[in-house]
């Protein structure tokens, strides 16, 4: 009889914790999908610039505040030829962070035909988030 009522207690204990905390939220989780604005060179401010320009011979990732604003940018580093193309799938927000994806698309041939070697990157602008940005 002892036997049996630890058996009962401890199937008890066993379902309390694996059905009583109720859901986990995964932090990971889409909130929403967040509107940015891709900037071109001559609408980024001058140290945002020079910082790129700086950067630009290797693959970089990095984010810049300014003015209430965050740019996220991405870059990829040297590349042989002109012609590529960057797009940007995603930008989101979840409880702890600001992902962002974007890729990088090679050129044509006849884009590249050629042409000298270019220095791809991105910049987008959102309204100031103050939370960690991964890039994916």
């Amino acid at each position: 009889m002892k036997k049996q009522g630890i058996a009962i207690v401890c199937v008890l204990f066993m379902g309390i914790l694996l059905f009583g905390c109720g859901k986990k939220v995964d932090k990971e989780e889409k909130i929403k999908d967040l509107e940015f604005t891709v900037v071109s060179d001559d609408e980024l401010p001058e140290e945002l610039k020079a910082s790129i320009e700086s950067q630009k011979e290797n693959p970089f990732r990095f984010t810049y505040e300014e003015a209430g604003y965050l740019y996220i940018c991405a870059g990829y580093g040297k590349q042989p030829t002109g012609g590529y193309c960057i797009t940007v799938d995603e930008v989101y927000e979840t409880e702890n962070a600001i992902y962002m994806d974007s890729n990088l698309m090679g050129p044509t041939d006849e884009d590249a035909k050629g042409s000298a070697a270019s220095y791809p990157y991105v910049v987008i602008k959102l309204e100031l988030i103050e939370k960690a940005v991964v890039f994916q």
